[in-house]
């Protein structure tokens, strides 16, 4: 797995979205019943915010995910927690995969986007905010480090909000990598 990021092009990359995005594993997106123009509106909204921006994460120069990553201060969960110097929100929608799921994918995935974001000069802490019931994201953050705070009511969802510092991840990661490596050896 090599996975960078690029720009996401609101326009150019809408028909890969939108295949993404009105999948039904795709469901806590929000974008089920998405048309094309839909895409393209919500993203270029994004892109043009000034405070939320969405990245095209690809394997091995291929598309395989969605990161958007936001300030929190400017959306919704200004509201709902006292928001902290070096937080920065983060979404992802890992893309389904071309033939049989590998093993650890995800994982490998949301350890690059952490990467990412951490790199950024004066984050701390990356701050997410799921849908409440989709407990195999939850599973997730909590491995690679998130704490859990709470159930919180946003616009448009009842989300577990949880939080992980760059100390976090960096022992999740380590735990992770040492598991792997026990694991290869056995």
């Amino acid at each position: 797995m090599s996975f960078t990021f690029r720009c996401l092009d609101a326009v150019h990359d809408a028909l890969l979205l939108h295949s993404w995005v009105t999948k039904p594993y795709a469901s806590f997106w929000g974008m089920l019943t998405a048309t094309l123009d839909d895409v393209v509106e919500e993203y270029s909204r994004i892109q043009s915010s000034g405070h939320h921006h969405a990245l095209l994460g690809l394997d091995g120069g291929e598309p395989a995910f969605l990161m958007e990553e936001y300030q929190p201060e400017a959306s919704p969960l200004a509201a709902v927690y006292a928001v902290q110097h070096g937080d920065i929100g983060m979404h992802l929608l890992v893309a389904p995969p071309p033939g049989h799921p590998r093993s650890g994918y995800t994982t490998a995935v949301m350890t690059a986007v952490l990467e990412h974001l951490f790199q950024k000069p004066g984050i701390e802490r990356v701050v997410v905010e799921p849908d409440a019931r989709n407990t195999k994201i939850h599973a997730l953050n909590e491995r690679l480090g998130f704490q859990p705070s709470g159930v919180v009511h946003l616009p448009d969802k009842q989300a577990l909000l949880s939080f992980c510092t760059r100390a976090d991840f960096h022992a999740a990661r380590d735990l992770i990598e040492r598991n792997d490596l026990q694991g290869a050896t056995i």
